[in-house]
């Protein structure tokens, strides 16, 4: 797994290396299927998710801390997408 900066400040990219789909958008606050989608968001600061090819996008508040949100993104990404 890949994990890159994004132009927004506030996101991460975590290349996957496995399809995860057709682009789709989870927000936090709304109600959604898809499991991986949705742990994602329960991590503290996570707004968005954008899930697409093989590659997974998180959007943070401005308060929170990308190197506290990555280990557990990354680990989450790894158990469920890349085993």
């Amino acid at each position: 797994m890949q994990i890159s900066k994004t132009p927004n400040p506030n996101a991460l990219k975590f290349t996957v290396g496995v399809d995860v789909g057709v682009p789709a958008t989870f927000v936090e606050g709304q109600e959604t299927d898809d499991s991986t989608a949705a742990a994602l968001l329960a991590i503290d600061g996570v707004t968005s998710v954008f899930m697409t090819a093989d590659f997974v996008t998180l959007s943070k508040t401005a308060e929170s801390s990308l190197e506290m949100i990555a280990p557990q993104a990354a680990g989450l990404l790894e158990e469920r997408l890349v085993s």
